[in-house]
Parts: C-alpha cells; sequence; structure tokens
C-alpha cells in the first residue's frame, strides 16, 4: 500500500464499487419510495400512510394500558400531521435507545383563512407560502389542492383535487415576457411578490344569478356540491396546494428520481422502511417523522412540543425508567436532506466539504450559518462511533456542509434533540434545488442513507 493511500482520504463513486446484487436492492428500494413519495403529496398524507404501511409491518397503536416486552412493535400519530414508532429492545430504556428523527413537512403554499374572491371575472384562492419557497419557482406549473376542513358540527372533510388524472388543475398565472420588462429588471425575491400567488381557480359566472361575483358564486357551488362546505367553513379549514408533478426516474441512465418533496421524505422513508425491517434490536429503535420543521419545528405537531417527550415517557415508564436517564444514553440521527453539490452553480459551495450525488448519504457534524448559528454541532465522539457503524455495516458515506460559510445557511431538528441531552447528529441525502417544486436525489444515495438509519437501529 502506497503512503499515499494509507494516508490520504479518498472517495469513490458508488457505481464503481456495487456489486450487482446490491445495485438491484438498491432499484427495488427506490420504487418503493417513489410510490411512499407519490402517495405522501402533504404532511397529514405522510403520517397517514406510514400509519398504513406500519401495520402491515405488525405494528399496532399504543396502549397506555397494554404491557411492553422485547420485540413489541408500537406507534402513535400526533393530531394526523406527526408520527412516532418504536421496536422495543432487549435492552432496558435505562441504557438508552436509538432514535432517527426526520420531518415530513415540505415547502408549500397553504390557504389563507378567507382565500377565495373573485376579480373582473376571474375567481381565485389567495395563499400565504409555507417554509422557504422560492417563489418564482411556483408560478405557471400545475398544483393539486389537498386538506381537511373542519366542519363546526365536529364532522372532517377531507379535501383532494388534482391528483386523480380526471381532475382539474391550478396555475398561478405570472406576466407574460412581452409585458414583463420591469418585472424582470427586479430581484429575484421581489418580482413575484407574495400576495401575487394567487390560484385560478374558476372563470365561468353562474347561469341563472343576477348581481355580483357570479363566477364566486359558481365555484363555491361546485366546492357546497362535493364537499358540503360553505366559505364560512374555510375559516376552519387546512387546505395546501403542492406541486402537480409525477414522481419519475430522471436521466438517460435513470440514475436519479424527481419528485417535490424529498426534503424530507427521502430520509422520512429511509426510516421508515428501516424500522420496519427492525425486528429484534438490543437497544429500543425509535423513529420520529415530525411536523413544522420548515417554519421553526413549532406548534403541537414540531419537535419543540412535548409529544416526542410523552411518547418516550410512556415507554419508559412501562419499564420503571426516568425518562431523562434514558435520554442521557441514547443517540440519534437527525435524518434531514444536505445540499447536494450542483456543478452549474460552484461558486455557492465548498467542494471538498460538500455531499456530491452518488457518492452516499451526507453526514454533517453542523448545520446553522455564518458562525454555525442555531446548529447542533455533533460531538466527535458521535462522528467517529458513526463512522464504525457504517464502516461495519458497508454505508457508504460522506461529509456534508451546506456551502460555504457566509453564502447562507439553514437548520434541522437536531437541534431539538440534543436540547433534550440526546447525543445528535445529522445525516441525510443530498439534494440538488432542494425547496423546489422538483427536487432530485440520486438512487445509490437514497438506498445508503435506508442502510445507515437501518445500521443505527441494529447497533449494539
Amino acid at each position: 500500500m502506497e503512503l499515499r493511500d494509507q494516508l490520504f482520504y479518498r472517495q469513490s463513486h458508488i457505481h464503481d464499487s456495487i456489486s450487482d446484487g446490491e445495485a438491484a436492492l438498491a432499484e427495488e428500494y427506490c420504487a418503493k419510495y417513489m410510490a411512499f413519495l407519490s402517495a405522501a403529496r402533504t404532511e397529514r398524507l405522510a403520517a397517514a400512510e406510514a400509519a398504513r404501511l406500519a401495520r402491515e409491518h405488525g405494528f399496532t397503536e399504543f396502549d397506555r394500558d397494554l404491557p411492553l416486552k422485547p420485540g413489541d412493535r408500537v406507534y402513535r400519530v400526533i393530531h394526523g400531521k406527526m408520527i412516532l414508532l418504536a421496536v422495543i429492545g432487549r435492552d432496558s430504556l435505562s441504557e438508552g435507545a436509538h432514535i432517527c428523527a426526520a420531518h415530513i413537512d415540505s415547502p408549500r403554499l397553504d390557504l389563507k383563512q378567507l382565500p377565495l374572491y373573485e376579480y373582473h371575472e376571474v375567481a381565485y384562492l389567495k395563499t400565504h407560502y409555507y417554509g422557504g419557497i422560492r417563489k418564482y419557482q411556483w408560478v405557471n406549473i400545475p398544483l393539486e389542492l389537498h386538506g381537511v376542513v373542519a366542519m363546526a358540527d365536529s364532522r372532517t372533510v377531507t379535501v383532494n383535487i388534482g391528483a386523480d388524472p380526471g381532475d382539474p388543475v391550478f396555475v398561478i398565472a405570472d406576466l407574460l415576457p412581452h409585458l414583463g420588462y420591469k418585472q424582470s429588471d427586479q430581484p429575484l425575491a421581489k418580482a413575484i411578490p407574495g400576495e401575487k400567488l394567487n390560484i385560478i381557480v374558476g372563470s365561468h359566472p353562474l347561469k341563472g344569478e343576477d348581481g355580483g361575483e357570479r363566477v364566486k358564486l359558481g365555484v363555491m357551488k361546485l366546492l357546497f356540491d362535493k364537499y358540503g362546505i360553505t366559505e364560512e367553513d374555510f375559516l376552519s379549514a387546512e387546505l395546501e396546494a403542492v406541486p402537480n408533478m409525477p414522481v419519475r426516474e430522471s436521466g438517460l441512465d435513470r440514475s436519479l428520481i424527481a419528485g417535490y418533496g424529498q426534503d424530507d421524505r427521502v430520509c422520512a422513508f429511509a426510516e421508515l422502511e428501516a424500522i420496519y425491517e427492525t425486528l429484534d434490536p438490543q437497544k429500543t429503535a425509535v423513529c420520529i417523522l415530525a411536523d413544522k420543521e420548515e417554519i421553526g419545528s413549532v406548534g403541537a405537531t414540531g419537535m419543540v412540543s412535548r409529544a416526542f417527550d410523552c411518547f418516550m415517557g410512556d415507554l419508559c415508564d412501562k419499564q420503571g425508567v426516568k425518562l431523562d436517564h434514558c435520554y442521557e444514553r441514547s443517540v440519534c440521527i437527525s435524518a434531514d436532506v444536505s445540499a447536494a453539490f450542483d456543478p452549474s452553480w460552484p461558486e455557492v459551495f465548498d467542494y471538498r466539504n460538500s455531499a456530491k450525488l452518488n457518492y452516499g448519504v451526507g453526514i454533517s457534524k453542523f448545520t446553522g450559518k455564518g458562525g454555525k448559528s442555531g446548529s447542533n454541532d455533533a460531538g466527535a465522539e458521535l462522528m467517529g462511533w458513526l463512522r464504525g457503524v457504517f464502516a461495519e455495516n458497508g454505508v457508504t458515506w460522506q461529509y456534508a456542509e451546506l456551502g460555504k460559510v457566509d453564502e447562507g445557511g439553514g437548520g434541522t431538528v437536531a437541534g431539538y434533540l440534543g436540547n433534550r441531552n440526546i447525543d445528535t447528529v445529522d445525516a441525510g441525502t443530498p439534494v440538488i434545488s432542494m425547496h423546489s417544486p422538483y427536487e432530485l436525489t440520486a438512487k445509490y444515495d437514497c438506498y445508503m442513507t435506508y442502510k445507515a438509519m437501518k445500521a443505527v437501529y441494529d447497533a449494539k
């Protein structure tokens, strides 16, 4: 062995080293992931799909009145938008748990609480964007509408328009280039103001009606006929517009996956598939799929809430273990995506410290921005432990930093787990065009993310 080979760190493209058998397993895994991504268009749909798959894999809803033993598989859904799963390990929870935490919300357009209006005989729905979007990317693309309307009589109506092939889709119109010269001179962040993100939903006036707002009335009548809702019911609704673009293989070699919501459902599915296949762990395996990460992890379904503590506290109570004693011996992978190096925009990346497509799951010791503001900044000991676990289980991984130091930055749920005295590090799939309506990932990286989560669940 040459001295360079002994002392230098070298990375290799997964395609150069993966066996034909494992490449076939990666394709099989990615087909399941694409099916999940197609079904999980919103955080509510993702939680429901995760629970459905959990039941297929032998999980049952957690019941405080029933005993637990090693090997038991339980889950709990929080307000329809967060799900927590656990496989009870052979060791007592006083020895800690192995936790993986992802989020299932994604950037989108929420409808305002009084969204429907008519202007010059066109009906619109007003929106309020959710999370860090680039607003210009959301005009002139097909959209679909999902969510729930909570009625005053305690009924809940589920809305789903645009996903089925026979449904209409929705569009936010932009200026034509012939009249958009002034708009084109504006900075990207200002060219499309948030208040211009209004969805066109109709243009036919309701026949036989006199007076104004006949187009709005026609739209409202269609909604009433299909869902039984009135305009007042929007006040207690959660309705989301998301891209109506199919999840597809991408590239002539089909090496990539294109789809909306891969941040962070690509890591969420990796966690799910890993815990579904975890049967007899030594440490209790815990999967967190949280909501609200894109707006700061706030609220009852975000990682700031006590929902996770309540779930873990219930598990600990079954064994007579103090929750804090469990936390201090636990480790957590904050499974969130990293920014993949984009050769079209090399100037914003530090190539040596950036994740690359097809080089495996990315580990981020820290996130934040500028001087690591808002970062969890994992300890060296946890990084070393994770390197050993990945090496033992054939997980291809790479280091991942979110761009150059002063270019920007971002955060994950890692800090909220770290604040609980849980040793936590970020690790996830590299993504190109993150937060856009149509993100790109590499199949091999998706598969290695799954292998990484499985290795953590199986670790001693």
